[in-house]
């Protein structure tokens, strides 16, 4: 980032979640009914449930969904309905908190995996919030868990290039309606203990005259990294049914081997050390990835208390967590400086540098 370009800055961060609350006790007991024909595979993956670290996670469907069959058509219908009804709540909270209208918001960047929307989510959301219709939309598809982070550091490059502009940044992921209760592989089994439904909302913007001002927390630097021939370590392939859930089992191994030299590059480019880090803002995408950050980043066990607490309460969101993890860590008054990482399909970490005074 150019040290004489705007700063961005965070004025707003808002979340919301599904009404629907499932304890993982329960989701254990439903996944052994349903998988109880998985020839043994799923006994074998049972303590999965245990060992996740979450005691509860939110859903856009109550639990008896998960026990029938359904259609392609009729999760992404769905998924269209909640999704756009969590990002209207996300953004009026967010908007609240920036004491702004829906007409000072001059650009949406829409940031959503886990469902297809044509016309895109933004659009639907301006049919119920009411953003000007000059709007500047920006949807986008496939980030995955890396989409909070990146999609923040769009939302704050675009605040940049109009520096009087305001960006909402939008983040929805509905993860739970990509359960299939037919598919009794690893990854499957997995997915049904760790992933939950969230939405966030930021607001972005370089204006010194908006709520917050000058004190809200900086933006930026940000970066980048996509390992090649990684393809398959993370993701989606699309089924019959609908989305089929990919990840590799070596991904806490690959944080603790290659994330380091990566998280180096970024912030020796940008005249840092990690000893120049106060704290971690990280995606938890599982107890075994934020035990792996932890040694990547010498911490000690558990020292990444708000991702642990964001995982224990909410389980994996996908893009949406790491924005709920910041929240967690600005109630919990985090100051200095903040790393936030986040790692998903291509396989990418997402990375930005966030100031607190």
């Amino acid at each position: 980032m150019d040290a004489l370009a705007p700063v961005a800055r965070l004025t707003a961060l808002r979340t919301a979640v599904p009404e629907h609350d499932l304890l993982q006790d329960e989701v254990a007991a439903r996944a052994s009914e349903i998988f109880a024909e998985a020839d043994g595979g799923f006994l074998r993956l049972a303590p999965v449930y245990r060992h996740a670290a979450i005691e509860r996670r939110h859903s856009a469907v109550p639990i008896d969904w998960f026990s029938a069959a359904h259609g392609f058509g009729e999760r992404n219908a769905a998924f269209l309905e909640h999704a756009v009804a969590l990002l209207e709540a996300a953004a009026r909270r967010a908007l609240d908190e920036a004491a702004l209208q829906p007409g000072d918001i001059d650009t949406l960047v829409t940031v959503c995996s886990s469902g297809i929307a044509t016309p895109a989510l933004d659009a639907r959301v301006m049919q119920r919030v009411g953003f000007r219709p000059d709007v500047q939309r920006v949807p986008i598809f496939g980030l995955g868990c890396a989409g909070g982070v990146l999609g923040l550091s769009r939302a704050a490059a675009m605040a940049q290039a109009a520096p009087r502009s305001r960006v909402l940044l939008l983040v929805v992921e509905l993860c739970s309606l990509t359960f299939r209760r037919q598919d009794r592989s690893k990854s499957n089994i997995v997915a049904t203990a760790l992933f939950g439904d969230g939405a966030a909302a930021a607001v972005v913007t370089c204006r010194d005259d908006d709520e917050g001002g000058r004190a809200a927390p900086r933006l930026g630097p940000w970066g980048e990294h996509t390992w090649p021939d990684s393809l398959d370590v993370m993701g989606w392939e699309v089924a019959n049914d609908g989305l089929k859930v990919v990840f590799s089992r070596d991904i806490p191994t690959l944080i603790r081997e290659d994330l380091r030299p990566v998280i180096d590059r970024f912030l020796q480019a940008n005249g840092l050390a990690l000893s120049d880090v106060d704290d971690f803002v990280c995606h938890p995408g599982g107890a075994k990835v934020l035990d792996a950050l932890e040694d990547c980043f010498e911490l000690q066990r558990g020292d990444l208390a708000s991702a642990r607490r964001t995982l224990r309460d909410h389980g994996n969101m996908s893009a949406v967590t790491v924005l709920f993890v910041l929240r967690a860590a600005l109630d919990d008054n985090a100051r200095g400086r903040q790393l936030m990482t986040s790692l998903g399909p291509g396989f990418t970490a997402g990375m930005l540098l966030l100031d607190v005074a």
